[in-house]
């Protein structure tokens, strides 16, 4: 048994919950992943996958192999990264999260041109505005937008996206238009929450040269842009967004740009991954496509 190839074999089926698609993704025969997974529970002496007609799911035993596996598996990675070659052909999956506006008007539109340059490699890609545990998901890079504080990553700051405070003409006839951010106690808002803390964010302004957070209340708060933004066009309240998502509304006159005199701090921009000696080719490649495609969003 090639002990190596059966990890790559056990850790794609725990990843698909499948042998079938395991097997096509590897382009191996059903068999082959069936009897590489054998060998490999009977070398470890233990069940690693619970196996019925619906679905294959990891056994207690197995998921803490499974963690031990993508260890050994990006160590090796790492490895073969000390040599030029393993960048001339980078192979294999690459798991990412991106942040749902960035995802359907810039990085999904352009994968085209990633796959051009990197035919096997295979993204795996999840869409969300929420914090993730990268170490905990097996993510290998994220792109947020905001801090970060997690010591156990490299944070690589791309860019900065402006900001600015909207809300859609019916919201304004109702309630009026605040021209001043006291006038915003007299307002409701489209609040935005941390899923860390589940409390919702500030608004946040500069007056005269010095930063003001304003709490507002509101009737709806969510975790997502895309939903912050379609709770914005139907007029439940003022909400706080990066322009590039709220421009195309506001030329439109879906939205109306509002407080203009007040300044929003721009947000953070980064591409997130694992500790640099332990960056395989694979995500290397990824991670300055994306640098490179995002270097421009403001």
């Amino acid at each position: 048994m090639d002990q190596l190839q059966a990890m790559r074999i056990f850790s794609r089926v725990a990843e698909q919950s499948s042998f079938t698609l395991a097997a096509e993704q590897m382009n191996l025969p059903r068999a082959g992943v069936t009897l590489a997974i054998q060998q490999l529970e009977k070398h470890v002496g233990a069940r690693l996958l619970h196996r019925t007609t619906r679905k294959v799911t990891l056994t207690s035993e197995g998921a803490a192999y499974y963690d031990s596996c993508r260890r050994v598996l990006t160590e090796v990675d790492a490895a073969d990264a000390l040599f030029p070659t393993a960048y001339q052909s980078p192979r294999g999956p690459v798991r990412i999260d991106l942040p749902e506006r960035l995802a359907r008007l810039k990085i999904v539109p352009a994968l085209d041109d990633f796959h051009a340059r990197y035919p096997d490699i295979e993204l795996r890609i999840s869409v969300t505005d929420r914090i993730v545990d990268m170490i905990d998901e097996g993510i290998d890079c994220v792109v947020r937008v905001g801090e970060l504080n997690d010591s156990r990553l490299v944070a690589k700051r791309i860019g900065t996206l402006s900001q600015i405070t909207a809300a859609a003409p019916s919201y304004l006839q109702r309630h009026g238009t605040p021209q001043t951010l006291d006038d915003l106690s007299q307002h409701a808002a489209v609040n935005f929450f941390s899923n860390r803390t589940r409390r919702d964010l500030d608004f946040e302004f500069e007056e005269a040269g010095v930063a003001r957070n304003i709490r507002m209340r509101g009737a709806v708060s969510v975790s997502s842009a895309e939903a912050g933004v379609a709770c914005c066009l139907a007029g439940l309240g003022i909400a706080q967004a990066p322009v590039n998502g709220l421009a195309g509304h506001i030329e439109r006159g879906e939205l109306i740009r509002v407080l203009a005199d007040y300044a929003v701090p721009p947000m953070p921009l980064s591409v997130v991954y694992g500790h640099q000696r332990h960056l395989a080719p694979r995500v290397r490649v990824f991670v300055d496509w994306v640098s490179e495609l995002l270097s421009d969003v403001r």
